[in-house]
Formats: C-alpha cells, structure tokens, sequence
C-alpha cells in the first residue's frame, strides 16, 4: 500500500495552493452524503458504473455494483461508484468504433482524477472492455475488469436461438425470401429474451475471455451468464480482490505484460474469437508499449487449434461453455502454449489459478488439443500488393471451398452505395463474383463500422447461395460467419490500393498461402492513385469528429489516437 498519506481520500488532493485546506473541503463535501470518519479513513475503491437505459448489455450493472460494493466492505476498504460512458453496439451512431477510444479517455481521467487505491471497471458490450483497459494501462492504478456476462439463450418454435449469430441467419433467410415478415417479428422477441452480452462468441465474450487470460479479471470471471448468482458472486469477488491489489499496489503494468499479451492472443486464436479482438487486443498492448505484430501472429496460429464449438464457428452458445467449466477448461488444454508464471489480479500466476480451478468433467465443449474443431487458429493474416500492411480474415467461420478463390470484382465505393445498390436486381454479379467495398476504414466511413458483413445481393440470395468472398477495410461482428477479408490496411480513404480497385478487376484469395492479390499491372495501379481523392465528411472540421480523424491510427495499430500511445518498448507476439 502506498504511505497512508498518498492513499485513499488523501490521494490527488484538487490543487487549491494548500493541502491542508483541499482535504478539509473534500471531507466536508463527501460527508453531505452521509459517511462517517471511519469509512473516510478507509482504502478507496472505485468502481466504474456503465449502466445506461440505452445499453441491454449491462442491464444488470445496477446489480453488480451492489455485488462489488458488498466485496470491497467485507475487505475493509470504502466502494466508491462513478460513472463513465457506456456504449452499445447498435446504439452508436455512426458505429460503436467511433467512440471506443472517447470511453477510454474517459475511464483514464477519471482513475486519474478521482481519489482511489483500486477500481472495478464494469463492462461488457462490445468496446466497453477494450476502452476500460486502455484506460487501465494508461492510469496504472491497480485495476480488475468485471464483465456483466452472456445473455441466456431464448426459443423460437422449439428451436434455440440468440444474440446474435441467429439474427444474422434469420435474417439472411428474411432476404433471401425463405422466411417471412411475420416469422422476423416473432424472433425478433426471442434473440434476446433478457440482459447481459451476446450469448455467442461474438466480441464481447471474446473479450471477456482473453481479458481473464491477460489476467486482468477473477479466474472463471469470464462466462457466468449475466442473470446468474455465479455472476454476482465473481461481482463481489472482484471487489475483494481489488482491496488486495490495493494493499500490494499491484497495478496494470505488473500484469499486462509481453507474455501476458501472448497467453490472450493464444486464447483469442483458439476460441475462434472475434475479428475485432485483434484490433483492441493492439491497442490495449499499445498502451502498454507494445507493437502487435501481425505476421507472429498468423504464425501462432498456424499451431493453435480451435478448441470451442461456439457459434459462429461451432454450434453452441457461451451458457454451455460455462457450464463446461469456462475459461479454465480452454486453459488446461492449452497448457503447453501459456506462459504459465504470469502474474494476475489474485496475486496468484495464471498456472497457479489453473490449478486451483475445479473442472475436469467430461463436456462436449471444449475439444482437445490433438482432435481440434479446426485444425489451425481462428484467424489468418492475408498479404498481398491488395493489403500491403495486411488484412484478417477469420478462417474458422469461412467456406471451406471459397478459401481458395479467383474472382471478378464488383466495387462499391461506401457504405452508402453499397446499401443503395446491392440488391438493385439490375446489379452486374454472379456468385463467383468478389464483393468489395472502399471507404468503410477508421477514416473513410468514419469509425470502421461493422460493414465488412456485406449481405449476398438478394437476387443471388434467392437462389439460395449462403456465401461470396468479401472484401473491405472494415470490420465485422463477431457473430458473423463468411468467407470475408477485413481490416484491409491501409485503408481506402488513406490512398491504400483497396481504393483503386475497380468493377471487373480479377482478385485473387489464397487463405493457405496467406496472399490477397489483385491481378491489374503496377502501372495502371500508379496511373489510378493519381486521381486519389480522400472523402470528406461533414462536421470533421470541430470537436470530437476532428480528433478522431486527425489522430486515429489505421486497423494494424490498433485505430487508437497517436497521442494517447506512449513509445513503445517491444512487440508481442515475439520469438519463442
């Protein structure tokens, strides 16, 4: 613990030329809500409200902090709740990328800000977690992320369904005329029949599983469903261990380590996890100093399988991965590939919080090493003369026979042609066909919406093709499943070759061999960039849209502001 002086409401005293004064002023102002001295002379734990009317993901917030409160006074020290942003996927306009990093600067100051030993951060929607670590790293006080848990899976005409993979399918069948109105609105009702994150492996259970194995959250913190008494247990967990990281100071850097970085990409690579994983897991590390290199990990991933049968790639849902024992169980699996003297928020190393887990039954879930779900990591790195800095494409939930794949062609050059012309039935495509879509990157929508998932066009839908290979500078949900190549780098609006693409150009996919090429002469590719223009977009001229355009870093970097990155140090993965 730091010298008591330092610690608790002592700590950060608002500049008024005399400390002495500041303290008497705090003291009085927090009494008008009715603490004592006693609780006032205690270890200050904050703990990061993210409820919002408008967020169904943390629905149970209100229920959490109660949790974590109950933690943290049974350790002795005083819970202290503030809020922060709080963002929901689908009620983020222009899309939930945009302000990821405006959360995260959010969390920071007011760690930094605001009187506190240890904080709780509680998230759970998709860029919540990702932003509340980058804020950690940035803050270094000691810090333990609690997620709000996977919604429960719903029925619809005795089938299960949920967030949300099964809306992406159901509506897939909508357009391509298999199912009708009626049928949408009656699961509509059942997609998500209660709170708590996606129930698939989607983001934000993605998330939570890699941040578990950073280390940075209560070992089997990962999968409890969000309406379960095992999730406000972990709450009240977390609130105790943080009055014990207090009491060691033992802060983000301590624990988000080289290695530590290796254990999540390890993880993120054999749960099939979610493309936007690479993206926040690089701007996580890049807070922490580190470069994320991509081609390491494509490396990686050429020797970690997937392990769990979770929709989109497998069948299941995050429920059943729970009640196979949860992270821990991927974990035991995945012994020989873990850095197993890293430290965590017990205080314990993560080889000591596998062995102190119970587990060990027979599940369905969670294969073996040597008879994986799929034989090689969830994701693949693509290069090519198309994507010079590199693209992803997440193997696991790909066709297999698109893998491999030459192509014409047919360009759409935003989100907003796309969705003004993809289902004109006089559009020019066939389902050998590439679809290819410009300006959806962190610049050129802006904000890297989930675009990448472009629909099939409904008169190739109709004749009941399921898949074509797409190809774009976005990103897409990790509910998603396709044959799609995403996070192209550079960007189209930063003058990458992706912008100079045109209908009728032959693009070649060669996910084994990890190439992405596009077959038009070097020079008629110099003769196009010459006619380059980077979009403009209204309102980029002031406030908050200026920022992120003027400083956000492309999807390799993790879309992170260059001035809230500090020098870096090193990269992960590195050589083993």
């Amino acid at each position: 613990m730091a010298d008591s002086k330092d610690r608790g409401l002592k700590k950060g005293l608002t500049s008024y030329g005399d400390s002495a004064f500041s303290l008497f002023l705090r003291k009085a102002f927090i009494k008008g809500m009715g603490y004592s001295d006693d609780a006032l002379d205690r270890p200050i734990v904050g703990v990061v409200d993210t409820f919002s009317a408008y967020n169904a993901c943390h629905a149970n917030v209100p229920d959490l902090v109660e949790a974590v409160k109950r933690g943290v006074m049974l350790a002795g020290a005083l819970p202290v709740p503030f809020p922060t942003i709080s963002i929901h996927e689908s009620f983020a306009y222009p899309t939930s990328m945009f302000t990821r990093n405006l959360m995260s600067m959010d969390t920071e100051e007011m760690i930094r800000a605001q009187p506190m030993d240890a904080v709780v951060m509680i998230g759970g929607c998709d860029k919540t977690v990702p932003a509340q670590l980058m804020g950690a790293a940035s803050a270094n006080v000691p810090a333990i992320q609690l997620v709000t848990g996977p919604m429960m899976t719903g029925s619809h005409r005795g089938e299960r369904v949920g967030a949300c993979t099964d809306c992406r399918r159901f509506w897939a069948k909508f357009r391509a005329g298999e199912i009708d109105a009626e049928e949408t609105d009656a699961v509509n009702n059942q997609l998500v029949p209660g709170g708590g994150t996606c129930g698939v492996m989607g983001t934000a259970s993605t998330m939570a599983l890699v941040t578990e194995a950073l280390g940075m959250m209560a070992p089997g913190g990962a999968t409890p469903p969000a309406v379960t008494a095992d999730r406000r247990r972990i709450a009240e967990l977390s609130g105790k261990l943080a009055v014990e990281m207090a009491a060691s100071n033992l802060t983000p850097d301590k624990i988000m380590t080289k290695e530590a970085f290796e254990n999540a990409l390890t993880v993120l690579l054999a749960t099939g996890g979610s493309t936007n994983g690479i993206v926040h897991l690089a701007a996580i590390a890049g807070r922490a100093g580190l470069t994320l290199d991509l081609d390491a990990f494509d490396a990686m991933g050429r020797n970690i399988p997937v392990l769990v049968d979770l929709k989109p790639s497998g069948q299941h849902y995050m429920e059943d991965l729970h009640r196979a024992g949860g992270l821990p169980t991927i974990l035991r699996e995945l012994k020989g590939h873990l850095h197993l003297d890293c430290m965590t928020v017990t205080g314990k190393t993560l080889g000591e919080n596998i062995d102190d887990a119970p587990g060990g039954w027979t599940q369905d879930i969670v294969s073996s090493v040597s008879d994986p779900l799929f034989p090689e990591g969830g994701m693949a790195v693509l290069r090519g003369n198309l994507a010079p800095g590199g693209a992803i494409v997440k193997q696991s939930a790909a066709s297999p026979r698109l893998m491999t794949h030459r192509g014409r062609a047919v360009v759409f050059a935003s989100v907003a042609d796309m969705g003004a012309r993809v289902d004109d039935p006089d559009l020019d495509v066939t389902e050998d066909d590439i679809l290819v879509l410009q300006n959806a990157g962190p610049k050129g929508a802006p904000g890297m919406p989930e675009a990448g998932y472009m629909p099939i066009p409904k008169k190739i839908a109709a004749t009941g093709v399921k898949d074509m290979v797409r190809i774009s500078d976005a990103r897409m949900s990790g509910t998603a499943s396709g044959t799609i190549v995403l996070h192209v780098t550079p960007e189209s609006a930063e003058g990458g070759p992706l912008g100079l693409v045109k209908t009728g150009d032959i693009i070649a996919l060669d996910v084994p061999k990890r190439t992405l090429t596009l077959e038009v002469p070097e020079a008629e590719l110099a003769e196009r960039a010459k006619a380059f223009r980077a979009p403009v977009h209204d309102g980029s001229e002031r406030g908050y849209k200026k920022l992120f355009m003027d400083t956000v870093t492309q999807a390799d970097e993790g879309c992170d502001f260059t001035f809230l990155i500090p020098e870096k140090t090193g990269s992960v993965p590195g050589a083993k």
